[in-house]
């Protein structure tokens, strides 16, 4: 199976808030947004513009989308990109939706990870 990405627009945060928190109203403010509650923590993706200062947080993410609907019945989509990118000396944060991955990269190794992919044969449309 060809998998093709397309690049999501803008610079991402992954923060980190007490498990406890309320989920708070500047986590909605991005198109992409994805909340993660766990035993342990509430993990918050959005767009790093949306982020108050005191937060603790990652900056400088990148998302490239892969394209189409993933079957759950499909093995090795992340195994195969991750590879693909720690081959190359990049770092991913991974969000799964029930349809698609999208695979996020810092914003320094977003050329390099765009072109890590190509070799690898997947397919890419950069619009920028």
């Amino acid at each position: 199976m060809k998998l093709n990405f397309t690049v999501v627009e803008g610079k991402y945060g992954v923060c980190r808030l007490d498990k406890d928190s309320r989920i708070p109203d500047w986590a909605y403010q991005s198109e992409f947004f994805s909340l993660t509650k766990t035993f342990d923590e509430l993990s918050i993706v959005c767009l790093q513009e949306s982020i108050p200062e005191g937060i603790k947080c990652e900056r400088d993410w990148r998302i490239l989308k892969v394209e189409g609907i993933l079957d759950f019945s499909l093995t090795g989509i992340l195994a195969s990109i991750s590879n693909t990118l720690a081959k190359a000396g990049i770092s991913i944060f991974a969000v799964s939706t029930y349809d698609t991955d999208y695979v996020l990269v810092k914003d320094i190794d977003f050329k390099n990870a765009i072109e890590a992919l190509r070799q690898a044969g997947f397919g890419m449309e950069v619009t920028e």
